[in-house]
């Protein structure tokens, strides 16, 4: 996948799950689990239910997301 077939979306963490994953509600009510990558992985002990963060998906698996940016 390239990053231009990346689908791109903010969301709200939901619920902080073990190994650098939570539970994000995007605006349309779709509940994904994401996990930290790059940059936000070094965020993601400050990660706590209510933060604003950045995702990626593919349009192969929407189940699934990419934590790209973590915003207060």
């Amino acid at each position: 996948m390239s990053q231009d077939d990346a689908i791109r979306g903010h969301g709200v963490v939901i619920e902080v799950l073990p190994n650098c994953t939570a539970r994000v509600e995007l605006p349309n009510g779709h509940r994904v689990l994401g996990y930290c990558a790059g940059r936000a992985k070094a965020e993601a002990d400050k990660l706590a239910p209510g933060d604003k963060v950045l995702v990626e998906m593919t349009s192969y698996d929407m189940s699934k997301a990419r934590i790209v940016n973590v915003g207060k």
